[in-house]
């Protein structure tokens, strides 16, 4: 199986790096998978042992390739073929971005009433 050739894209996305094969070859594109320090293109062959400096939008990772996987599988059987090699300032970077993330729903009781608030209010305002 190491002598099939794999899609540098395809095996970003197959190992739930990204959520998309698009979105993998366009990180490719932007420079921002590398390997020994030289930015890829998406169509560039995987090997096993290769070592992948790879920054998405929330996180940075340093990955070693141990097993080509060619179909997207669950993240418990992904997670089997690379092996994270972060270094620690990148992981202290990762979980500041993660604290700090928005996920652009608002904050309970903060901003707009609800419904249930609006007819209080609007009850309120008629009994004048």
């Amino acid at each position: 199986m190491s002598e099939e050739k794999l899609r540098l894209d395809k095996y970003l996305w197959a190992i739930r790096i990204f959520k998309t094969r698009t979105q993998a070859a366009a990180a490719c594109d932007a420079s921002k998978v590398k390997l020994k320090g030289m930015a890829v293109k998406a169509a560039k062959g995987v090997t096993i042992g290769d070592q992948y400096d790879i920054k998405t939008e929330a996180k940075r990772w340093k990955i070693e390739v141990v097993g080509l996987l060619h179909n997207r599988v669950q993240y418990s059987e992904a997670i089997k073929y690379y092996v994270d090699i972060t270094p620690e300032e990148d992981k202290q970077f990762n979980q500041r971005i993660a604290a700090s993330f928005d996920t652009g729903k608002r904050q309970s009781k903060i901003g707009r009433p609800t419904k249930r608030e609006r007819r209080d209010l609007d009850d309120f305002m008629r009994e004048d």
